[in-house]
């Protein structure tokens, strides 16, 4: 049977200027935006001791896990350094809405985009046993 391998892209539709919002994302989360507009997130880029893998859930209709947004989407970035991340976006006027929590699989801390998204930031680390 065919299947799906991976996740091939991710596309926010903007509320407002999408080059402004993907120049932010250049800019506190250091997401290379190419000429054409988007970026290309490469595997073999990724630090984690897991070297790469991506998480694909649902959701209740009820669930408050995206709020304060109201988006029915919210995208995870891995990021190889919490801290440090943290750091800049807050010297950036950033402050993050909820984290970093820590939890059996890494660091999780969420923040909101200049569009009202909604965003989730891993720092993944293998799971215990």
């Amino acid at each position: 049977m065919a299947r799906v391998t991976g996740i091939g892209g991710v596309f926010i539709k903007s509320a407002g200027d999408h080059k402004a919002l993907a120049a932010w994302y250049e800019q506190h989360l250091g997401i290379t935006i190419e000429s054409w507009g988007g970026a290309i997130l490469r595997w073999p880029e990724d630090t984690a001791d897991d070297k790469g893998l991506t998480v694909w859930s649902t959701a209740a209709p009820d669930t408050k896990w995206f709020a304060p947004s109201t988006a029915s989407f919210m995208i995870n970035y891995r990021v190889d350094d919490m801290a440090g991340l943290l750091a800049q976006l807050k010297a950036a006027g950033i402050e993050p809405i909820k984290g970093p929590d820590v939890d059996f699989n890494g660091t999780f801390a969420w923040i909101m985009d200049p569009d009202g998204n909604k965003v989730e930031l891993w720092e993944p680390k293998e799971p215990e046993g």
